[in-house]
């Protein structure tokens, strides 16, 4: 059998920058927030500096939700010049969690497949083992679909 293990880059250290987009994500979490409907927050640097955000929209029948990462995308490309510098998402608690913050969480499959279209030298924030971590989008799409 093939080996499908794959070695994470061991990532990079977040800057001033990445802790306001972290800080830009959760705020919009926090004003935003509604069980089963807006969960998670994304926020996006583009190549300008510039940020958009973007939240999770639930909906009654799953297939029609929509990730925040692919409303922040849409906005970067909508108002912006479409870049992805570096990209974080953040979700709410359970209810039956003890632990109250928002965490820093991956972006799903197909998530990462569409930060790497857009820009395949974008970076990801993504939990590490004892604090947030940046990792290249590529490195966590170690066998991205191709047309």
């Amino acid at each position: 059998m093939p080996d499908t293990s794959f070695d994470l880059p061991q990532g990079l250290p977040l800057d001033a920058d990445d802790h306001a987009l972290l800080d830009a994500a959760r705020a919009v979490l926090r004003r935003h927030y509604r069980p089963a409907r807006h969960m998670v927050a994304a926020a996006l640097r583009g190549r300008d500096g510039r940020i958009w955000t973007g939240l999770h929209l639930g909906a009654t029948v799953g297939r029609l939700s929509v990730c925040a990462e692919a409303v922040a995308v849409g906005r970067a490309i909508l108002d912006g010049d479409g870049s992805i510098a570096t990209v974080v998402a953040v979700r709410h608690p359970k209810p039956e969690e003890d632990d109250r913050s928002l965490a820093v969480v991956p972006p799903c499959g197909a998530c990462r497949e569409l930060i790497v279209d857009y820009d395949p030298e974008a970076l990801v924030i993504v939990p590490g083992p004892l604090a947030p971590l940046k990792l290249p989008a590529r490195a966590l799409l170690p066998l991205p679909y191709r047309r």
